[in-house]
């Protein structure tokens, strides 16, 4: 490996003093990162994650992030953060040496009430302060604010953005086009994009997968994020469940954790069968 890890002291200071880094950012995107398998489990298993690791044999996130090729050292934005699930993970694993923001909903497009437009904007600007306050992490190493108030200076300075379980969200609001054309303009050249979705049957109809049941069609999404200027990098099955029938008629939202109908015979299901695809910001 010609890449090391950034920094040793990413999780309750268990571990030393930063290890330097190679200056090859190319090799980093191509060979696995030294230690950083080790740093991840460390951040899985921080203390502010005790509610939240009954879902971790569903999400994999340790694997999930991996795969998606986030080290330690790196600037990541995290979209439509919500309860912060992934983000006291993520917050734990970038806090030493890295910097996370939350990238909240295009207030401007987004068909959401005044009172929620304004909900979001809060929301962002105390992202950085709750991040900081579940992880023990300083806060100068978190920001958040939304896509229609990016600030000075943060455009092409990102290496990774991840969109966890969301895009059926944009594309059924019909937010898709601004939101995707405003992360891939956060990101550097040659920054990724990672995207976890709730997965339609391959030949589901368009009226199930246009995401009001919370499922896609992974062509459809490939198709979509391509279309914006990206190229897919690789697509894995970490996520995958193949017991989802992904047909319920109340969405994805029939399955755990949620369970809607309380229909008991889901529950052995366990939580939807998911896409994890990885992009890359084209020139």
């Amino acid at each position: 490996m010609r890449r090391l890890l950034a920094t040793a002291a990413v999780s309750l200071g268990l571990l030393a003093a930063p290890i330097a880094l190679a200056p090859d950012a190319e090799a980093a995107e191509t060979e696995a990162c030294a230690g950083c398998e080790a740093l991840l489990d460390l951040a899985v298993a921080h203390p502010s994650r005790k509610e939240d690791r009954a879902r971790d044999p569903y999400r994999h996130p340790a694997e999930t992030l991996a795969f998606f090729r986030i080290r330690p050292d790196m600037k990541v934005g995290e979209y439509a953060p919500g309860g912060g699930w992934y983000s006291r993970l993520l917050g734990v694993y970038l806090g030493g040496q890295g910097h996370l923001a939350g990238l909240y909903f295009n207030t401007q497009v987004t068909p959401l009430s005044d009172e929620a437009k304004q909900g979001t904007r809060d929301a962002a600007a105390k992202f950085a302060a709750q991040v900081s306050g579940w992880t023990g992490q300083p806060a100068e190493r978190f920001s958040g604010f939304t896509l229609d108030a990016v600030p000075e200076g943060e455009k092409g300075t990102f290496d990774r953005i991840v969109i966890m379980r969301m895009m059926h969200n944009i594309h059924r609001f019909g937010t898709l086009h601004h939101e995707l054309v405003a992360m891939r303009g956060l990101l550097k050249p040659g920054g990724m994009l990672g995207i976890e979705q709730h997965r339609a049957k391959a030949d589901a109809s368009a009226d199930y997968a246009d995401g009001s049941k919370g499922y896609m069609r992974q062509k459809d999404v490939i198709a979509l994020v391509e279309a914006h200027g990206f190229e897919l990098v690789a697509k894995s099955e970490i996520n995958a469940n193949r017991k989802d029938a992904a047909n319920y008629p109340e969405g994805v939202w029939e399955l755990p954790p949620v369970l809607r109908t309380k229909r008991e015979d889901l529950k052995g299901v366990g939580e939807s069968d998911r896409m994890t695809l990885l992009f890359r910001k084209r020139p």
